[in-house]
């Protein structure tokens, strides 16, 4: 149970570092720069960071890619009009997902903890929508 309970805060801190990213206009080459200064300022654990390092790394590698895999299972919404908190959501789990580490449904349903968290149950709904379409799409469930 700690366990989960540390991977669960490491994915909220992952998403608060793609948050601030996201608010800077994520300027490729940034995310890693801009998560070691919220986790420096939030006083992060180094079991979290152990756990949110690979998400933001994935992420800073793999941008373009997972945006892309994303827009073709949002087919009417573009990436940039989806809201910030959903968006940045939806990115960290489609790293997750392609890392494949943690079990898909386990991301998916974290993902979907942290949108009704950070936004609303509509968000929630819409990021479940949208990873479990990745998540086929991808060939993990």
């Amino acid at each position: 149970m700690a366990r989960t309970r540390v991977e669960t805060r490491a994915r909220a801190r992952a998403l608060q570092a793609l948050y601030a990213w996201d608010m800077r206009g994520n300027a490729s080459g940034q995310l890693e720069r801009v998560a070691t200064q919220v986790w420096d300022d939030l006083a992060i654990t180094p079991d979290e960071r152990r756990i949110a390092g690979p998400i933001v790394r994935a992420i800073a590698s793999q941008s373009r890619a997972l945006d892309e895999q994303l827009a073709d299972v949002t087919t009417n919404w573009r990436l940039e009009r989806i809201g910030a908190v959903e968006r940045c959501v939806l990115r960290l789990a489609a790293a997750e997902l392609t890392i494949g580490d943690t079990p898909p449904r386990v991301v998916i349903q974290e993902a979907v903890t942290l949108a009704e968290r950070f936004g609303s149950a509509a968000s929630a709904r819409f990021v479940n929508g949208v990873l479990d379409a990745l998540a086929r799409r991808m060939g993990r469930i």
